[in-house]
């Protein structure tokens, strides 16, 4: 009768950081990526001479997060392959990786891609620059390399979790 049942959690605080953040983080690339710019784009709002301006200003605030959650993510990884024994060591590469997706979308990417859109030239007619495709194109494939390695991470921080 006077024996308590004491329930240990197995997850550290590093453990759960990291799947809250890749969790809000990922998340909120499909929302920007699924949700918000299509609308614009399809709203027209890309013909207008105020969408760099716009873009330029949702991709600033949205790739500081990005940032701050790619540096929380490496430093949760790091803590947890100091603590745990059955961490994959794979998974502080993952995270550099995130993180230097981040690094690259937010220096290099979206400035290129506000500097391509301005038009400096006020008789110039022409909406779309060729160079903004390419651009386009790099902004994709770093999103795709982004959702599936933080998805690898957050399945296996979850696996942690069960075990």
């Amino acid at each position: 009768m006077n024996t308590l049942a004491t329930v240990e959690f197995k997850r550290s605080i590093w453990q759960s950081a990291i799947m809250l953040t890749l969790g809000f983080w990922l998340g909120g690339s499909l929302v920007l990526d699924w949700v918000i710019m299509p609308t614009l784009y399809l709203s027209g709002m890309m013909t207008e001479a105020s969408f760099t301006t716009a873009g330029y200003a949702i991709f600033w605030s949205f790739n500081r997060i990005e940032l701050l959650s790619a540096a929380v993510v490496l430093t949760g990884v790091l803590a947890l392959s100091k603590t745990k024994h059955n961490w994959h060591p794979n998974t502080i590469v993952f995270a550099v990786i995130l993180l230097t997706v981040s690094l690259l979308e937010t220096y290099f990417l979206t400035p290129n891609m506000c500097a391509a859109g301005i038009h400096l030239n006020l008789f110039e007619t022409s909406a779309i620059p060729a160079s903004m495709d390419l651009l386009h194109g790099g902004y994709w494939m770093l999103e795709t390399v982004k959702l599936v390695t933080g998805g690898i991470l957050l399945s296996q921080c979850w696996r942690m979790q069960a075990e």
